[in-house]
């Protein structure tokens, strides 16, 4: 089991400028929160406020105008929501998810492998520029990338910033582009929640037992996916990425579990924003409420104060990184859920934050807020399959999505037959590949969604997980031909016009007739299914596709 340190320091953040300050410690009644200032309130003042509530400062980013907070006060949520110069509080938990962990990964979207043998890696022909894997790359083809890479791959000064599960910086298909000195892991393991379930397992020893793994790894898989699509380059070793010449920084967001917190998802924008990244990815939501409610009468008034933060918090930092030149992609969620009517929330919240806390059913209106995807400035992206039809997982929305991007659907094909050929191939780190008994002791895949070239392992996944970071890799692509210099080196162009260009570029998608579209599936294990979702909207603008699929060649040209 990971066990978290108890730290002789706390660092506290001034600004841009991070301290480390002595802290006695603390009692194991005491509770982290994550408190928002009022926009605009004096820190001096609003500290203050923090004191008069019971609490004390231990972090804080007066940027943002967040800061962490410690107490033993059983009240001071409600003391927070009556304070004037404070606009809200959340228990500092996990409070996002992915399907990481090992019991969610089993029947996730991203996670409905084949069970057949293993496609055989295509061997390279003499003398062609084309990756080995190239075969399996049909996202590639589908969104024009292949043919770009001969007039453009990208510019290395621009960073491409991924707010995930970590990155394998020594990945054959990452290391070149990998940029070790920006990068930063925003987490810490956590050993397991309010309930006592596991979470994380015990420290690796790369994190030295603290508990706080480098950046150049990555313990779940998922964020090395995400980094590989974006820019793995054109090197003869596997696959390539949408953009294979730029720069990828680790911004480590989630957990080993797959979970997620909600301030390091503000620090990882706060320093995106300060550091000058280009782009960030975040293919994720922030939980344990897949929607943040500001009134929904199925929650306590405790609940609504914290939804209310996580949504006015991410929001805020959101504008801060917009403001400062972060264009901001965001996965649109593989719940099949129409994000423009009521849907019913029965997962939430899926961690449990306090002693009994457990899922249950709400409905959900679309006054709801999923973060980030619905967050200020944000470009939601949902998936589509090796045919362009959207992915029988993703979540959709007219007015929700506005592009869809290669995701992957394995069953995309005219057997309605699990084929790991329709998921997306890209970069997966041996240890995970290890630790999960995918490799047999000469390290030969045991699982069809595996495959091992020249040393290294790949893997299919499927996903609007997957298809954000197409959108991300073709807006880097953007930047690089379009960009301005910018203080320090790097490239730089205003968020609006890169969303601009992408709009513009992507091609159109009617809805599929009739509108209302059956997807039928079947499980890992055999299990059947089907649903019906409605397609709204017209040519231009509908919710399974927003304005198009993006396009890479026509968004550079």
């Amino acid at each position: 089991m990971r066990h978290v340190l108890v730290s002789t320091s706390t660092a506290v953040v001034v600004g841009a400028t991070l301290l480390t300050v002595p802290v006695r410690a603390e009692p194991q009644a005491e509770q982290e929160y994550v408190v928002l200032y009022e926009e605009g309130a004096a820190p001096d003042a609003a500290r203050a406020a923090v004191r008069a509530a019971g609490g004390r400062v231990v972090e804080e980013n007066t940027a943002l105008g967040i800061a962490m907070v410690r107490t033993t006060d059983r009240r001071f949520l409600q003391r927070v929501d009556a304070a004037s110069l404070l606009e809200g509080a959340t228990t500092n938990r996990v409070v996002g998810a992915l399907p990481g962990a090992a019991e969610k990964f089993a029947n996730s979207p991203e996670r409905l492998f084949g069970t057949g043998a293993p496609p055989s890696p295509p061997k390279p022909r003499p003398r062609t520029r084309k990756e080995p894997l190239n075969a399996l790359q049909w996202n590639l083809r589908q969104i024009g990338a292949d043919r770009l890479h001969r007039l453009e791959r990208g510019d290395r000064r621009v960073l491409v910033g991924v707010m995930d599960t970590g990155i394998d910086g020594d990945h054959p298909d990452i290391a070149p582009n990998f940029n070790r000195k920006l990068s930063r892991n925003f987490t810490v393991d956590v050993p397991t929640d309010a309930n006592g379930k596991k979470l994380d397992g015990p420290c690796s020893e790369e994190s030295d037992k603290s508990c706080k793994d480098p950046v150049d790894v990555d313990e779940n898989e998922h964020g090395t996916h995400v980094a590989s699509t974006i820019a793995s380059p054109r090197n003869g070793k596997g696959v390539a990425g949408v953009a294979p010449n730029v720069s990828l920084v680790n911004l480590r967001t989630g957990q080993d579990s797959g979970y997620f917190f909600l301030k390091p998802t503000l620090d990882a924008l706060a320093y995106a924003a300060d550091k000058g990244i280009d782009v960030v990815n975040m293919s994720y939501y922030i939980d344990p409420w897949a929607w943040n409610c500001l009134d929904n009468p199925a929650d306590s008034a405790e609940d609504r104060l914290q939804q209310k933060t996580v949504i006015e918090a991410t929001n805020r930092a959101l504008r801060y990184a917009h403001r400062k030149g972060v264009t901001l992609i965001s996965a649109a969620g593989n719940g099949q859920a129409d994000y423009s009517k009521e849907v019913t929330d029965a997962s939430s919240p899926n961690f449990a934050v306090k002693a009994g806390q457990k899922p249950r059913e709400r409905k959900i209106p679309p006054s709801c807020v999923s973060q980030p995807s619905e967050g200020d400035h944000v470009i939601s992206v949902s998936s589509t399959g090796p045919t362009r039809r959207k992915s029988y997982f993703s979540s959709y929305g007219l007015g929700y999505v506005m592009f869809a991007a290669p995701g992957g659907d394995k069953l995309d094909n005219r057997a309605r037959k699990v084929d790991d050929k329709g998921g997306i191939w890209a970069a997966y780190p041996e240890n995970v590949a290890r630790e999960n008994n995918r490799l047999d002791a000469k390290g030969k895949p045991t699982v069809s969604y595996v495959i091992r070239q020249g040393g290294a392992y790949y893997v299919s996944l499927q996903g609007t997980s997957m298809a954000a970071p197409h959108v991300a890799g073709v807006a880097a692509l953007i930047i690089s031909r379009f960009g301005r210099p910018a203080p320090g080196g790097g490239l730089t162009m205003d968020p609006r016009k890169v969303t601009a260009r992408l709009r513009a570029s992507a091609v159109p998608r009617p809805c599929p007739t009739p509108a209302n579209h059956k997807y039928e599936w079947v499980t890992a294990t055999g299990e059947t299914g089907s649903t019906t979702q409605k397609c709204e909207g017209t040519r231009a603008r509908n919710g399974f596709y927003g304005v198009g699929i993006v396009n890479a060649v026509r968004a550079v040209r």
